[in-house]
């Protein structure tokens, strides 16, 4: 079980790569966001990021307002989605007024936040009816070549074998529902490489380890006939867990 002090490192480590971030982290299947979703369509994008999920809420004409702590994110998010509004906040205090939106969505960060503050928060801001809906991208291991990539790919901070976290049941909020949708995203080595460099577990571990497993991972791809040449699918799933407020 890693400390404190490292998984707050490990939460705060992303805005240094915010823009790599954005180009080589994969977005949300619009399937499974219409699921958590239903017929709701004012939406907060809590942790936020650099606006993978906002993307995807954009794309399917909802409103959106943005939460995130971090501004090295918070920038990369405003340069790229200028018209939408985002606020300095976090999960466990959210700049937003009592029962002010329909849904709080959170992609691919829920697992950082502090259950015991933030489901209140979040209950708090949602009006009666509305829906709190968390997603998490993961590589999807039945594949082969997916699942050694994962192995090789351990460092001394963690493994890259990720699985998706859960939401404690909540007095304000009904039995959470959930549902996987398989998806894939496009990549070469090179931009797979890039990818991997942009997990915390990765990007924070030591200069030479971080290199010495990247080489490894590069020359493994080479070695597949899946990967070695040119485009490829990385096998995704993606995770949803939906809450509706009672």
């Amino acid at each position: 079980m890693e400390s404190e002090d490292l998984f707050s490192k490990r939460a705060a480590s992303f805005g240094a790569t915010a823009a790599d971030y954005h180009r080589h982290r994969p977005g949300y299947p619009a399937g499974a966001i219409e699921w958590a979703l239903g017929d709701r369509d004012r939406v907060l994008d809590l942790a936020a990021g650099t606006g993978k999920l906002t993307e995807g809420l954009l794309d399917l004409g909802l409103e959106v307002t943005a939460v995130e702590p971090d501004p090295l994110m918070r920038a990369v998010f405003t340069r790229l989605f200028p018209d939408v509004p985002m606020r300095d906040g976090a999960a466990e205090s959210i700049p937003l007024r009592d029962a002010s939106v329909d849904a709080v969505l959170v992609g691919q960060a829920y697992h950082w936040f502090d259950p015991a503050t933030a489901l209140p928060e979040i209950t708090r801001v949602l009006r009666p009816g509305g829906v709190l809906g968390v997603f998490w991208n993961h590589d999807d291991d039945s594949v082969p070549w997916v699942s050694g990539l994962l192995e090789l790919t351990q460092t001394s901070v963690g493994a890259g074998r990720s699985r998706p976290g859960r939401v404690p049941e909540h007095r304000d909020l009904k039995p959470p529902e959930q549902v996987q949708v398989h998806h894939a995203q496009r990549r070469t080595i090179e931009s797979m490489l890039c990818t991997l460099r942009t997990h915390s577990h990765i990007s924070q571990a030591p200069e030479q380890e971080r290199e010495t497993v990247l080489a490894r991972a590069s020359s493994y791809l080479k070695s597949h006939s899946e990967t070695a040449d040119g485009e490829f699918d990385r096998p995704l799933i993606t995770t949803a867990i939906r809450a509706v407020r009672r």
